[in-house]
């Protein structure tokens, strides 16, 4: 499981590869000084609710896997993401689609 700290007050939790997709489509937002919104469904044990930030490329953002090998990145998956991400409702996590799945590359970071 690993966690997306946020700003220094969020800490969020995301299995592994979840993590790594939103990193990815995270990261390219955040480049482009892109502001938007992340929402997530809450753990069962916060209530089985929803939260949701801001976020903005001024604030500090941090990832920790909790796994050491990097997760195979689903390119389709980025594409579903990156979409929401850029529409009014903002991101969230989605079902993986089944197809378009490629192993990290050796030297590859998220």
């Amino acid at each position: 499981m690993g966690k997306l700290f946020y700003d220094g007050s969020t800490e969020i939790d995301f299995e592994d590869r979840v993590l790594a997709h939103l990193q990815i489509v995270i990261t390219a937002k955040l480049r482009r000084n892109e502001s938007f919104l992340l929402s997530w469904r809450d753990d069962h044990s916060m209530g089985d609710g929803r939260s949701a930030i801001w976020l903005h490329p001024s604030h500090a953002l941090r990832y920790k896997y909790f796994g050491g090998r990097m997760p195979r990145i689903n390119p389709a998956w980025i594409g579903a993401l990156t979409d929401l991400a850029n529409s009014a409702g903002g991101l969230y996590v989605t079902a993986e689609p089944t197809d378009s799945v490629r192993p990290a590359s050796h030297g590859e970071h998220l």
